[in-house]
């Protein structure tokens, strides 16, 4: 048996065993599955606060270096996103003093999904090998060195700020129309303020509360997970190479689908953090509705 795990060893991990190890991450004890959410994930967790370190350095460059004359490339793509999303909230949040606060959230919302997403164009192997470099010349197995860069395609991650996304809607209702009044609104609406129906309509609110937030969090990483899969089954083309018609097929179909895929998840990852800030905005601004 030892003989056997060595010559697959030698001979490189399997196509299923290249996807499940990228999938795998870096947490502080054994991993039970690729949607596991008993344990923290270590890699998510470091590269969201990263990105989010970045996303502040640039917000903190672009104020600093903002200028009354003729802007410079990066202030002017700053002002066109900041104006995109003022808008945004101006068209959806009628209540200028919320604005203050939600729109600023929302342009961060897009920035540091943004920046998390666009993790997912990094070659699938690059930061994963450099982490089995390092894991191993720290004494560990470089085979047990899991690293996830993406942090939006794990679920926990996306739940999270679905979850956050929920607590500021609760404040929300709370701040704009009292607790009494949105207690009373949990139990008065959608069918009418009658104490029949006060059952009904608070089970409609909870299912409600609940499919907007889970949703919210499920779209995300759906989307996420299915480019990184991708992108996994486009770099299993490229590993297939040899000097055969079929290898150098693949190597060649390696290069053009990965391409295409790059350019075309460029929109996607633009997108995905666009409908996130855009259901965010909603949500909020549906707190400040009267039923």
């Amino acid at each position: 048996m030892a003989a056997e795990a060595h010559a697959a060893a030698a001979h490189g991990p399997t196509a299923g065993e290249y996807i499940v190890h990228h999938l795998t991450h870096l947490r502080n004890k054994e991993l039970h599955g690729p949607f596991d959410l008993t344990v923290v994930s270590w890699d998510s967790m470091i590269f969201a606060i990263l990105l989010g370190v970045v996303g502040c350095f640039l917000f903190w460059r672009a104020a600093r270096s903002a200028t009354s004359g003729v802007p410079g490339r990066f202030q002017a793509a700053v002002e066109i996103l900041v104006e995109m999303v003022e808008n945004e909230a101006k068209g959806i949040i009628h209540n200028a003093q919320s604005r203050k606060l939600v729109a600023p959230l929302a342009l961060t919302v897009f920035v540091w999904i943004f920046l998390m997403n666009a993790m997912d164009l990094l070659p699938v192997d690059l930061l994963p090998f450099l982490w089995e470099k390092i894991y191993g010349a720290a004494g560990g197995d470089p085979h047990h060195a899991y690293l996830r860069v993406v942090p939006t395609a794990d679920l926990s991650v996306t739940m999270g700020l679905s979850l956050s996304v929920l607590i500021i809607c609760l404040i929300y209702n709370v701040k704009i129309k009292g607790l009494g009044g949105w207690v009373h609104e949990l139990f008065a609406a959608p069918f009418g303020d009658h104490w029949a129906l006060y059952p009904f309509n608070f089970l409609m609110q909870v299912i409600e509360f609940v499919a907007k937030t889970v949703s919210h969090g499920m779209r995300l990483f759906g989307n996420m997970y299915a480019g990184e899969l991708i992108f996994l089954l486009i770099a299993l083309m490229g590993g297939a190479f040899s000097l055969s018609a079929t290898g150098i097929g693949l190597a060649i179909g390696h290069i053009i689908a990965g391409s295409a895929w790059a350019i075309f998840h460029i929109l996607i990852i633009t997108l995905q953090a666009f409908v996130f800030m855009m259901l965010t905005l909603v949500y909020i601004g549906q707190a400040h509705d009267a039923h």
